[in-house]
Parts: structure tokens; sequence; C-alpha cells
């Protein structure tokens, strides 16, 4: 189907449409757009798919009955005069001389966060925004060896030489918005060249809306009112809203910025500001040394224009992305999205750090069902929360709100843009639970049930230990709701929120699993990107160690019955890959995944891996879409 077929302008009912009339809804707006936005079912059953044992080869393994579609790889061509990345010169060095206007057409690098906008009902086509979290140069650069290791010093040296790869690098971050459709066959494909293709880059510009637009601690020489920052930068996991829009987290982005012994002799509240999410003497990139507004001893503000979730409109190519500060600035690993019962919008996301926190945003207003544009700006206006876990299997969700508790000017907070601005610091002063590098959350509004992925910490001690992190001090030791110390390799938590509302204060929770060697017929480390499929089947994909040393993949997790956390594999990832995206249609036939860094560990000069178009290429990172063979609903 050719992209001149589809719609002139896509009305909310129509995107999403597929969706109502599956779940058999019940009228009322406030149903329609819970539906829409979030179908997951509420019993889970057995997933009915064939156990896939670990895997060290390089390529996509599958469980019997599976199958998958390459759909795109970094580098192919988003627009019709767009050239193609050329993987076999790619390895003999050739991107050293590549041109950033090319690459800023792209597909960009390292896929993350996948989220399908369906396109009429969504069975057979439908947007695709997909996060290009970070570059490993030393998988396409010549002259490298490990660049996230080298001393700062070989750094510099390299980008001074090769000033070129700084705008190249930027170009490859960011997002990717593109068409997909089904083929006669059933398998997916990526349409170049719709008029919805877009790439947003490190370098694009972002309109900064909430309590810290203007804030003083977010302007710069380039942008004196604070309000516009170029760029989008180490964006994870995401979300979407019921009105089609896309939110992408913003997470790692200490690593872009070097500079931080100039702190020292910045204002007290700049190195305030900084101090719980600090910054680093150098960055990993070496970008400092090459464009000013990476170095804080130039720019010291920055650094704190990212950090933030950013709405993107995956509908108009030409609407400004918007960092929508009121849900704070940390290491956001994603923006799961759950309608409230009176029809408001909880925003749930994890601080992907250890020792850090589980947040949830909730709008002030409803969410409107069906006119788009009242919805536009929603996002700026709510309560933010942490969550305290308690021993007893109980939790709150404090508020983060100025002038509440001990967010007083006393405490350095003179406004909600203060708040936002530090919120680590905040969420400190409440009593909110450290956890265990809290990552993706899955939320199901039609049981008000909650899923939170905590991947690992190898940092909690086995007994309590007074010691300070990122900026504080606390508590290193396990508690109830992080009880291994070590935990290497992570665990999954449910919460039920009080009456079965995403927007209630109050929660249940317990542990779903515990990631390790016993962890059932297919034990798992390291959990990272969640979903929840029609039955409520819980999907988990991984980034880190795994018990048996076989690579990352993608796991099964029953949610009730017998089977309840016991995870069961049916996809492996390449040599040095971790598996993001985890997105399904609004069928359930199809999961889109994300590959990312396959052959990481690796260079350019000593490859560990050449998916996934095989010896004498560059590895790409890539998007696949797994189905099943007899075409029937995964799960």
């Amino acid at each position: 189907m050719s992209d001149s077929q589809g719609p002139g302008a896509e009305p909310l009912s129509r995107l999403m449409g597929a969706t109502v009339s599956r779940r058999g809804l019940v009228k009322g707006a406030a149903a329609v757009t819970a539906a829409l936005a979030f179908p997951g079912g509420a019993t889970a059953g057995a997933t009915g798919l064939q156990r896939l044992p670990g895997s060290n080869a390089d390529r996509v393994a599958l469980a019997r009955g599976l199958v998958s579609d390459l759909v795109i790889r970094w580098g192919d061509p988003l627009f019709l005069d767009a050239p193609g990345l050329d993987a076999r010169a790619a390895a003999r060095g050739a991107l050293l001389e590549a041109r950033p206007g090319v690459a800023a057409r792209q597909y960009g690098y390292n896929n993350d966060a996948v989220h399908f906008f369906p396109l009429d009902g969504g069975r057979v086509r439908g947007l695709l925004c997909v996060n290009h979290e970070y570059t490993n140069e030393e998988l396409f650069l010549p002259g490298l060896e490990g660049l996230e290791t080298l001393e700062p010093a070989r750094i510099e040296a390299y980008v001074r030489r090769h000033p070129q790869v700084v705008s190249l690098s930027l170009a490859m971050h960011g997002v990717s918005v593109l068409l997909v459709e089904r083929d006669l066959r059933g398998r997916w494909r990526h349409v170049p060249g719709s008029r919805w293709a877009r790439r947003i880059t490190g370098a694009s510009p972002c309109e900064i809306t909430g309590p810290a637009r203007g804030h003083p601690l977010l302007r710069t020489g380039a942008d004196p009112a604070g309000v516009m920052v170029l760029g989008t930068l180490n964006n994870c996991a995401g979300g979407q809203t019921p009105w089609g829009t896309y939110l992408t987290a913003e997470e790692n982005v200490d690593k872009y910025f070097g500079g931080a012994g100039a702190l020292e002799r910045a204002d007290p509240a700049l190195r305030e500001a900084h101090r719980r999410m600090p910054p680093k003497p150098a960055s990993e990139h070496g970008w400092e040394h090459v464009e000013a507004r990476f170095d804080l001893a130039r720019e010291p503000a920055e650094m704190l224009r990212f950090g933030w979730v950013v709405e993107i409109d995956p509908l108009d190519p030409s609407a400004v992305p918007k960092k929508r500060t009121a849900l704070g600035r940390c290491k956001h690993e994603c923006a799961a999205t759950a309608l409230t019962k009176n029809g408001r919008l909880a925003v749930y996301s994890g601080d992907d750090d250890r020792f850090e926190y589980l947040y949830k945003f909730v709008t002030a207003d409803p969410v409107h069902p069906t006119k788009r544009e009242a919805n536009r700006d929603l996002l700026d206006r709510g309560t933010l929360y942490v969550a305290r876990f308690d021993a007893d299997g109980s939790g709150r969700w404090l508020p983060l709100v100025h002038g509440n508790g001990p967010l007083t000017p006393g405490n350095g907070f003179a406004s909600q843009g203060d708040v936002v601005l530090r919120l680590r610091a905040a969420a400190d002063l409440v009593g909110a639970t450290p956890m265990d590098r809290p990552e993706d959350v899955a939320p199901d509004a039609a049981t008000g049930r909650v899923y939170v992925s905590l991947t690992n910490n190898v940092n909690r001690q086995p007994v309590s230990t007074r010691g300070t992190w990122n900026g504080r001090e606390l508590d290193l030791g396990p508690d109830a709701a992080n009880p291994r110390g070590p935990n290497p390799f992570g665990h999954v938590i449910e919460i039920e929120e009080g009456g079965g509302d995403c927007g209630a204060l109050a929660f249940r929770w317990s542990l779903l699993l515990e990631a390790g060697p016993d962890g059932g017929p297919s034990p798992l480390g390291s959990p990272d990107n969640l979903a929840l499929d029609g039955e409520g089947n819980l999907w988990i994909v991984t980034d880190g160690k795994q018990p048996g040393g076989h690579h990352n993949g993608c796991f099964v997790v029953p949610t009730h019955g017998p089977e309840r956390g016991r995870p069961r594999q049916v996809m492996s990832a390449p040599a040095g890959a971790e598996v993001c995206g985890c997105s399904f249609t609004p069928d359930f036939t199809t999961l889109f995944l994300a590959i990312q860094h396959p052959g990481e560990g690796g260079t350019l000069e000593t490859p560990r891996s050449s998916w996934p178009d095989g010896p004498g290429h560059v590895p790409r990172p890539s998007l696949i879409a797994l189905r099943r063979e007899d075409g029937e609903p995964l799960g």
C-alpha cells in the first residue's frame, strides 16, 4: 500500500479505532479513551509459545513457531532523496568522512524505545516512533579501542583531529518517525518517503514548557530566555498518549558534558542544581572540545536543559518537540501512560540510576476523548509524585509540590520550577524509597496493576550500611522492595493501585519475580523494557548479564495462575546486543523489538558481530517485527 492511498488527516477515532472495537467497550468517553491507549487484558493464560534455550549465536534466535521481519536498519534512508548506508564501506572506516547532513536523513543509531501508532486501525500499517539512545563510535569509526574506556586525553585528541565526528554522532541521536506496513505475505516493511517521515536529532530545536520554562538556571548565552533547546539526547524508553503523541525520555545525559570542575566556581544555586545528577570532568564522547555548549566551563546551565520527557507529534512533522518539565528532571527511563478512573492521564517514569526513585505524574485536567487539540498542553499542569515502598507491602505516592511539606523556600525550593529542576533532591526530602535502577513501567488501566522493572544494583550492600551516592547520604543496604544486596540480576515489582485506579495515592506491592539463576524455566537477568499482551502476560526484554552466560533476549511471564512470575524465553539477540522496544500492534499479532548495539564489546578493527548483513559489514542496530507463523496473536 503506497502512502498516497492514506487519508490526508487522521482523526483520533480512526487512528486508534480498532482497539476500541477489539475491547468490546462499554459506552462513555472515559472508557473509550482508556481503550485507545491501554488495550492490555486483565487475565493471563498460558502463552502457548515454545521455550527457547539460551543462545550465543550472532543472530536473532526464535522459539519454534515464531518468525521475525527485519523492518529497518541503522543508516537506511527515511526519505526518497537520502542515500543508504554502505555497511561494507563502513567496515573499512568510510564513516570517518561521512556527512552529518546525510545521517540526519537516515534511520538513527542504537534504536531503543519503539511505539506503534496505528493508521486505518493498524492491521496493515502504522507509524513507528523510535528512540536512538547513544552511539558506539568504536564500532563504526576507525582508530578507537573502546571509546568509553579511553583516557580523556585520547578522546580529546581524536575529536580535535576529526571534529566532524561530533556532528555525525549528534545526527545519529534522537528519534525517527517512519511509516511501516504489511505486505501481501503479512511481513512488515518500512515505507521510505512518507509524508510523516521525520528525524529529530541532537541538534533539532525543542521547546521548554511547563513550570521550568524560563527558569534562570535554564538560560544560556544562546537562549537567554530559557525557552528553546537544541536537541534531545540519550533517548531511552518512552510512551504514548491517548491523543496520539509520543513521549520520549532523556536518560543518561550526563555522559555528554565535560568541565565539571568549573562548577566549583559557579553560583551556589547552579552547583546545587547539579548536585544530585552530577556531571563529569570529561564527557564520554569528547563533544565539549568541539561544541561549546557541551563544555560546562563555557555553558554551565546547558546540561540542565536535558533529562526531561519530550512530547513529539508523529502526525505533524512540522510540530516542534516539547520538553514537558512538569514531569521533572532525572534520568528518565520511560514515560508509560494510563488513564485514571476520572479520565486524567497518569505518566509513570523510572529514574534509571542506582538508588534512585519511581515517579508518577497525574494531569490536572481530564483527557478529551475526541478533540485532539484540547490535549495539546495537558502535560504542563498536574501533580508529580514519588513512590515510597513500605515493609508491610503497602505504599504511598508522595506529592512533590512546591510549598507542600519540606519543599519550601527555606529548603531552597522557591517555585515549582525549582522542584522539577531538582527532582531528585525533592524526592530525598519527602522520604521516597531508593530503588535498584527503576527502568520501564507497564501499567494496565483496566486493572490498576502496574509492573516495574528494577534492572540491577551491584552496589546494594548485603547489610545496612550508611554511605554516599550521587550527592547524598543514605542506607545502601537492602530493604523490603529491594531485598538483595548486591543485586546483579534485578527484579520486577507488581503494584496494585488503590481501588484499581492509576490516580490513587495509596497502593499495595509485591515481588512478581527475582531475576537470576533460580528464576524459572528460562532464568533471566537485568529486566529492562516491558509490555503487556492481550491476555495480561508480561513481556520482558533484557539488558545485562544473563544467569547462563547467554545473550540478552525476550521473555514472557504470566502475571496470574500457577505459572505466575515464571519466565519463558522466546527470542535471543545477536552478540553484544541488548533487546529494547517491546511494542505491540493493537491486535497483538506483532511485537516490535529494537536490537541495540550489536557487537558492543568489540571495535571496528576487532568486531564481535556482523549482524544483520553478515561478514564484511559493520554491525547495524536494527528494528525487527516478531510474529507467529500462524498469524495468531502473540501470547
